[in-house]
């Protein structure tokens, strides 16, 4: 009888509008649409290193677009018309908003051009979550 190997779980790939608030775990294929510096700066410990960079970056694909959170060598792989697969990537909420953002966690990496067209016209970062706080009787 041949053993059972354990059959490595392919990954699911979601899109863009399955995403919300408080999930993680996310793989998604997306077009970089555009990358804006926010950060840029020294360690702030003043040890020689390397500098810390956040850029954010509007990826989307044919069901929508959000804003991604690219830190340090993630904002040179996130360059406007890229591809890029996201592994394992998560939701943050900023300013009641979401945000995507892949930690030491997961994974980015550039990927064969997309044959799809993204929707630009719905940004689930423009959508604004109220946090409420469920009192329990």
């Amino acid at each position: 009888m041949a053993e059972a190997k354990s059959a490595k779980r392919k990954p699911v790939f979601i899109k863009a509008d399955q995403l919300s608030p408080g999930t993680n775990g996310h793989n998604l294929v997306v077009k970089v649409l555009s990358s804006k510096m926010v950060m840029q700066k020294g360690r702030p410990d003043g040890i020689p290193g390397r500098p810390m960079r956040i850029a954010e970056c509007l990826v989307g694909d044919d069901t929508g677009t959000i804003l991604f959170t690219a830190r340090n060598e993630q904002v040179d792989i996130m360059k406007p018309d890229a591809t890029v697969i996201l592994r394992n990537a998560k939701i943050d909420m900023f300013k009641g908003s979401m945000r995507l953002a892949v930690d030491k966690w997961g994974r980015v990496e550039v990927t064969e051009p997309a044959k799809f067209t993204v929707k630009e016209d719905n940004n689930l970062s423009l959508v604004e979550y109220e946090l409420v706080n469920v009192v329990e009787e």
